[in-house]
């Protein structure tokens, strides 16, 4: 999702505007005019009436492409298919390039955002926003050609602030679910685009949750679990809730109360099974909580962790129990440790790490080999940390990645940075080894998730999305 830094210099850079008008006029003995920061505010319609989504008018539109038929493999979801980023590849990529860098299959267009795709079926799909008709879009595209299939769009109006969609798809029992710019929440029929809830049952998370749309808009990547989608709307009475897959609507005695009254942030809730306990966490505004997959009760939260301009990474869930938590703007690192006694669920924290150990603004480390490897966002290098928090390796000042999105497939890790160019290095604690490089596109914030199935890696930059031949020849 995602994207924050230039986001404060604007503002900082309003700040100072009004500073020096303040001054000028309090100079001149003159009354001061209101100022105000401009945020994302909630969009209406040319006659004053909130525009509404699917509710309003949505509309499917078929194209001429057609699914890959013999091109097998998925990633459903945010950071694939156990939202860990970790894909099941083996043997099959490509370890060097040609000099040219890995061969564009495809390319295509997009509106401005760092939405991420998904692929499921040898389709494509991905959220973009089409300014000309003010409508969030749905797209599905062939993984073969990248010629659209068909789309599904709704009215929803969104202004620009740096860009409009954020969110990636997901892909469940032939369905896909999508959560706009807006907190409009959508269920599809992955196949045709025809909608799987009625209209009536649609979400919209503001108007239905009291949800607050976030600065710079949604980050939130939907969860479907065990017939179940699973959204964090951060409102009055529910900060997780749990709807019905097939129809939209809410599952019974399932609820998470939010007597703390967090708000949603960008980050992702993520599942985790923990001595024998399936719980979903998340990062709400003021802290972390761990809530029951079976009943939605909160099972332990904490404080402990908070950021102070922008909740963006998600948790990183491990085996025994630990949660790694990072953010920018110097908030650094942190690792929880659960525990359960007695049926009672605690989170403590078992170590905190400065912003010149780790920190990152937008993307969410990964684990591999007991370790966690991330790009520090203080120098932009690649670092790799034991469980203990402590540094094993940084890649040094000669290989910095900006904000960009990375993964890792095969023993090999794919790090795409701010200007397009990607790196092709290999996973291993010993050390950094880069095995290839490539400018692969033109350089305008290339900050979404990337995509991987059938040994094409889907990238993207500001506007426009790539498929990438990856395989082993």
């Amino acid at each position: 999702m995602r994207r924050f830094p230039a986001s404060v210099i604007l503002i900082a850079g309003g700040l100072s505007i009004a500073g020096l008008l303040a001054l000028a006029l309090w100079v001149r003995g003159a009354s001061l005019p209101e100022v105000r920061i401009r945020v994302p505010e909630e969009a209406v319609g040319r006659g004053g009436d909130v525009i509404d989504g699917v509710a309003a008018g949505g509309r499917l539109i078929p194209g001429s492409g057609k699914p890959a038929a013999n091109l097998p493999g998925s990633w459903p979801q945010f950071r694939g298919h156990d939202r860990d980023n970790l894909a099941d590849a083996a043997g099959q990529l490509a370890r060097a390039w040609p000099s040219g860098g890995p061969k564009v299959l495809w390319s295509v267009e997009l509106g401005e955002g760092y939405a991420g795709p998904a692929i499921k079926d040898g389709r494509v799909y991905l959220l973009d926003y089409d300014v000309k008709t003010a409508c969030d879009a749905l797209r599905c595209l062939s993984l073969e050609s990248g010629e659209e299939i068909w789309r599904y769009t709704y009215p929803v109006v969104v202004k620009w602030n740096h860009g409009y969609s954020r969110t990636v798809p997901v892909i469940a029992d032939g369905c896909t679910v999508t959560l706009g710019p807006k907190c409009h929440v959508t269920c599809f029929d992955a196949a045709t685009g025809q909608l799987r809830w009625e209209k009536e049952s649609q979400i919209n998370l503001v108007r239905q949750y009291g949800a607050k749309v976030p600065d710079w808009y949604a980050g939130q990547c939907p969860l479907v679990d065990r017939g179940r989608v699973i959204l964090a709307p951060g409102g009055k009475n529910d900060l997780l809730l749990a709807v019905d897959l097939k129809t939209g609507q809410p599952v019974a005695n399932w609820k998470t109360p939010n007597p703390r009254g967090w708000k949603m942030t960008h980050s992702s809730i993520m599942p985790m099974e923990f001595q024998g306990r399936r719980m979903f966490v998340y990062c709400g505004s003021g802290g972390v909580v761990g809530v029951s997959a079976e009943d939605g009760s909160i099972l332990w939260d904490t404080t402990q962790w908070t950021i102070k301009m922008a909740t963006v990474p998600s948790p990183v869930c491990l085996a025994d129990g630990r949660i790694f938590l990072c953010g920018g703007y110097d908030s650094g690192a942190m690792m929880l440790q659960l525990e359960e006694r007695g049926g009672a669920w605690t989170a403590h924290t078992k170590f905190r790490l400065k912003a010149s150990v780790f920190g990152s603004t937008q993307q969410t480390p990964i684990p591999a080999q007991g370790h966690l490897f991330g790009v520090r966002q203080r120098d932009k290098e690649l670092v790799c940390l034991d469980l203990d928090g402590k540094q094993v390796w940084r890649s040094g000042a000669d290989h910095r990645f900006g904000d960009g999105p990375y993964m890792i497939a095969d023993g090999l890790m794919y790090l795409l940075n701010d200007k397009g160019v990607l790196t092709l290095a290999e996973v291993s604690p010993a050390g950094y080894k880069q095995l290839a490089q490539a400018q692969v596109l033109d350089g305008r914030e290339a900050w979404a998730p990337l995509a991987l199935a059938a040994g094409r890696l889907l990238a993207r930059d500001e506007t426009r999305m790539v498929c990438l031949d990856v395989k082993k020849n």
